[in-house]
């Protein structure tokens, strides 16, 4: 018997004390201010052991982070933060030519022609974790998937990937001439664009020499984030400028249930799949995978095993579809000072989290500085709408705002953070009566009006503003329901408003599924807003992460302000293809030339009084003219003192941020009205699960033969195993462990081990919790015999042999209004 530990886990190579002692009991953050700055990723070790910076919040180098593992004065923290894959341009080519990946048996054979293994074990040394699907082994969703990813048996196999595309292009009427393919006497040239700042330069080089082996001539173009991402994104396929992309994903927090990769990174309803939902351009389409995904979205099904059932479903068409090919989930490695307390380990992002920073400080020190490969990009985009959609952007931004609902960093479940809130639901199979004076938006009279009688919603969430309420915005304006209604009724318009869904047509398109269930919205009292949608969910937390409408991220006047420079001067665009089309500025908050645009709405409201009374009344919420003004004011103050316009409510407030010096300066909010303070955020480190010792011996054909194991971990632990004839990639027997205590055992029967022959047969076993969001995967490799087994063998596993992986995560997308979060973030 062989015991393999398939995977390694996150965690700290030099643990610190989960001990914490708040440095103080001030309302905010633990430090007084935070310095970002770039830092080349080449010199970030070598910074650090300089005490130049305390944390560096970009994945090091593997070889760097290797030699950081036994220095005395930093802490290495591992987390599964990122993941890589390969997307493909599947756009029909113009007459006379031919795209090979628009036939689908060539995207096929390309997850034959990659080697994953190599690309863990040798690119990354062993710091990575081969994909093949939207989910890995650090997924608590890969145990939905994981018998049928097992059973399709994905595998580097290029001769067969040969096989495959030999069939496909002759079929298309290509020729193979001196090993490279023609079509009407040209070579077949594909453009690869490969990003050079991480391992990715290399996984695009070992990538073009297998696109070379299969007869294709390649073209590759290196280029670093900003202008990848405009080439690829910013642009319609059918113009091919490219046809294979290295992507990189970041993931922010970890997740239970998912639904938002699944749907972003297959299905082409939501916008993430090339075409992009943008109008005028070239579109992929899938109506199986757009059903598949919308059932998942809007919680579609009767029960957990239903739900999982169209996970499959949309795991196995997207690897049919092979748009998108999965290569690695990288454990990324980040150090910091030794010295520096406060960290939370967040079971997917690590130290990257929401929570660290909030607590993150140095004993005897004020000032941070926090390291990453950049602070701004030229697709850095600071809006709340249509922007933050890079890692760079959102590593500042998610000190500075409070969002009412977050992942719980452990379990992966939504948990109230700043909101708070009451769940009541009828569903999955009756509906309750929404009150007739519960309200839907009015796009023609800009107002809210009542629904009236009849109206039927499967479940209601209550939310409670108060912690909200309570205090202030960074530029001394409260927060009031005036704030959540607008994002509210802004959401609403940018659909229902036939001139705005021209203007932001992707915005529209993938915001209106979620929209049109919501069946009402109700303001009950000053603090609190009923919300009724169509949706269930087994787990009551993610039908409030659904109705979640507001995202209370900046004051009104400044959204207000950006839909006049949007829609009404169309001066700017809330999204890049969107500001492409109609040749203005994608709005950019912290930029000089977009805030002075934006700062002349302002005035013009200011001056002309003009300020969303109808919204406001219309919902039974009230503000005056002078309210108005005051907040017109307030902000332009705020833009004349520091050049900028992000206005927001959490601990910390930015203060300057300076593209050209690749720098960022955010500093505590201190209010005593603030809610929160140091002690309040701070989590830990997760608790772990684990295989501590797996028994078994040779398996005796024609007998039955029982496996026995224990495992350690909090909670409920699940045992899952799946055995399997390698020789031919079968299922033989599949099913969850018995258990006792922390004990458990399966018996493979004799009708099993009757089919078997001699030879090696694997046995996969998956441990699980319902206290971590995370997985402990083991493989056993058993002999069948058909002579007398040998004695029971033991295999004791040693903690770092046995540690439990991680989940991926969702990071919180740009979009203000647009119910449950659904986009990784672009790396």
């Amino acid at each position: 018997m062989l015991v393999i530990g398939l995977e390694i886990g996150p965690g700290v190579l030099a643990q610190p004390s989960d001990d914490f002692t708040p440095p103080h009991s001030q309302r905010g953050p633990a430090s007084e201010r935070i310095h970002f700055q770039s830092f080349h990723v080449d010199l970030a070790s070598q910074s650090l052991a300089n005490g130049d910076m305390d944390f560096y919040i970009f994945s090091l180098k593997t070889e760097a982070a290797r030699q950081l593992k036994n220095a005395d004065n930093i802490t290495m923290y591992e987390a599964p933060a990122t993941s890589i894959s390969l997307v493909l341009n599947p756009a029909p080519a113009p007459d006379g030519e031919i795209n090979p990946f628009s036939i689908k048996e060539v995207r096929q054979a390309l997850q034959y022609a990659i080697d994953r293994k190599f690309i863990s074990n040798e690119i990354y040394k062993g710091l990575a974790k081969s994909m093949v699907a939207h989910v890995g082994p650090f997924d608590y969703d890969y145990l939905t998937v994981y018998s049928k990813l097992k059973t399709l048996d994905i595998r580097y196999d290029p001769e067969f990937a040969k096989d495959l595309v030999q069939e496909a292009m002759v079929s298309s009427g290509a020729t193979l001439e001196k090993d490279k393919w023609h079509y009407n006497g040209k070579p077949v040239q594909v453009k690869f664009i490969i990003r050079v700042e991480d391992e990715r330069r290399e996984v695009g080089d070992l990538i073009r020499a297998e696109l070379d082996k299969l007869g294709f001539t390649v073209a590759p173009t290196y280029l670093n984030f900003a202008p990848a991402i405009l080439s690829v994104y910013g642009t319609d396929p059918k113009l091919f400028q490219w046809h294979l992309y290295t992507e990189g994903w970041g993931r922010g927090a970890a997740e239970r249930f998912d639904y938002g990769t699944a749907n972003s990174m297959n299905a082409p309803w939501l916008g993430n799949m090339p075409g992009w939902q943008e109008i005028g351009f070239w579109q992929y389409e899938n109506p199986v995978l757009d059903e598949l995904g919308k059932k998942l979205f809007r919680g579609d099904f009767q029960n957990i095993n239903e739900r999982n059932r169209i996970y499959e479903d949309i795991t196995t068409v997207a690897l049919e579809e092979s748009v998108r090919i999965w290569l690695a989930t990288i454990v990324n490695s980040l150090p910091t000072s030794k010295d520096l307390r406060g960290v939370t380990q967040d079971i997917s992002a690590g130290p990257k989290s929401i929570w660290t920073l909030r607590e993150a400080h140095v004993p005897g020190k004020d000032t941070l500085t926090v390291g990453n490969l950049w602070v701004w990009t030229e697709r850095t985009t600071w809006n709340p709408i249509g922007g933050f959609g890079d890692l760079y952007s959102t590593d500042i931004w998610n000190n500075l705002h409070d969002p009412p609902l977050w992942r719980d960093p452990f379990t992966g479940l939504p948990i109230p953070f700043r909101a708070s809130y009451k769940v009541d639901t009828f569903g999955p199979k009756d509906k309750m009566n929404v009150p007739a004076n519960a309200q839907l938006w009015d796009a023609k009279n800009d107002q809210f009006i009542s629904i009236g009688d009849g109206v039927k919603a499967t479940s209601k969430v209550t939310f409670d503003y108060s912690l909200f309420f309570q205090s202030k915005w960074h530029h001394n304006q409260p927060i009031t329901m005036a704030d959540v209604l607008y994002t509210v009724g802004q959401a609403f318009d940018r659909v229902l408003d036939e001139d705005k869904s021209k203007v932001e047509f992707a915005l529209a398109v993938t915001s209106k599924p979620f929209l049109d269930t919501v069946r009402g919205i109700r303001v009950i009292d000053p603090n609190k807003l009923e919300v009724y949608v169509d949706y269930w969910h087994f787990a009551n937390d993610y039908i409030a992460e659904y109705a979640n409408m507001a995202s209370v991220s900046m004051p009104w006047e400044i959204m207000a302000a950006m839909d006049k420079l949007v829609f009404e001067d169309r001066r700017a665009a809330y999204t890049d293809t969107a500001a492409q089309r109609f040749s203005v500025p994608w709005l950019n908050l912290v930029m000089n030339n977009d805030v002075r645009l934006l700062r002349r709405a302002l005035i013009k409201l200011r001056d002309t009084n003009n300020y969303p009374k109808d919204t406001f009344e219309s919902a039974g919420v009230s503000v005056s003219n002078q309210d108005a003004v005051d907040r017109y004011q307030a902000a332009l103050d705020w833009i004349d003192k520091f050049e900028m316009a992000v206005i927001s409510n959490g601990p910390f407030k930015l203060t300057r941020y300076d593209p050209p010096s690749q720098f960022a300066e955010i500093v505590a909010f201190r209010d005593p009205t603030y809610p929160f303070k140091p002690g309040d955020w701070y989590k830990g480190s997760p608790p772990q699960i684990r295989f501590s010792r797996v028994e078994s011996s040779n398996i005796l054909i024609g007998s039955p033969s029982t496996i026995n194991l224990t495992m350690d971990g909090p909670g409920v632990i699940d045992v899952r195993y799946l055995l399997i004839d390698p020789s031919n990639g079968s299922i033989l027997a599949k099913g969850i462990t018995n258990k006792a205590d922390n004990a458990y055992s399966l018996t493979i029967p004799s009708e099993i081990t009757g089919k078997m022959v001699n030879g090696m047969y694997h046995l996969f076993l998956v441990g699980s919790s319902d206290k971590v969001s995370s997985l402990a995967e083991r493989r056993v490799n058993i002999k069948a015999s058909s002579t007398e087994t040998a004695p029971a063998k033991t295999a004791v596993l040693s903690k770092a042999e046995s540690t439990a992986t991680s989940t991926s995560s969702k990071k919180r997308g740009g979009f203000s209004c647009s119910g449950p979060p659904l986009i990784s973030m672009k790396s």
